[in-house]
């Protein structure tokens, strides 16, 4: 995805600030609260995990915040884009690895790393290999600070992915846990594709905006 209009990260340093605003964004988030019940485990965890997130996404995915200020946050896949299979699959394994590792160590009883074993299907996009559809950018998180909300920065955001997709004719993905984000999506011509629920009491919110 190209655009004038975000501002690109591709400065490591601003990897520090996003880890801190997913941080905030997602402190109560349903997947999160479900993956990590107990509150004082999740707020030590959760940094870690964005990091590694981050880590992995700086590398294969694109990543636009609002402006140099970092208070909104859109990272995307470009499923039309070719990549390095052999790069990607390691800094995958690699960001798996020190997930891992970071939930054994915080929570040695091992049950924070069995839940995220069970909700695998939660923390990937698996389902939208039922799409068939390689032309198409999938929004991985779409994140505002909470203090910056109501200020237009998100629509600012996802505004500015629609028109680059509208302009080449592309599918959007994403999901969401949380269903009241469902109706938002919704205003910006997504629709509700399919819903995962597996081992939990808890439902990703799977979407799609068709090609215009």
């Amino acid at each position: 995805m190209e655009t004038q209009n975000l501002y690109r990260v591709t400065n490591e340093e601003d990897l520090e600030k996003l880890k801190r605003l997913l941080t905030v964004c997602f402190a109560n988030d349903p997947l999160y609260c479900q993956l990590i019940p107990d509150e004082e485990t999740r707020k030590r965890l959760l940094p870690e995990l964005f990091e590694c997130d981050l880590t992995e996404f700086y590398e294969t995915c694109e990543i636009y915040a609002d402006g140099p200020e970092l208070n909104g946050v859109v990272i995307i896949s470009d499923e039309a884009e070719h990549y390095n299979l052999f790069k990607y699959y390691l800094t995958e394994t690699q960001a798996t690895l020190r997930t891992d590792g970071y939930l054994i160590k915080e929570d040695p009883s091992l049950k924070t790393f069995w839940n995220f074993i069970m909700g695998r299907d939660y923390l990937n996009s698996k389902w939208t290999d039922q799409l068939h559809q390689d032309n198409r950018l999938h929004i991985i998180y779409l994140a505002v600070n909470p203090d910056m909300q109501h200020h237009g920065i998100a629509a600012k955001m996802m505004e500015e992915v629609i028109r680059y997709a509208n302009e080449n004719h592309m599918m959007i993905s994403l999901e969401t846990h949380n269903e009241k984000n469902v109706a938002m999506y919704e205003h910006f011509g997504f629709k509700l594709f399919g819903i995962v629920k597996k081992h939990f009491d808890l439902k990703q919110y799977c979407m799609i905006r068709e090609v215009q």
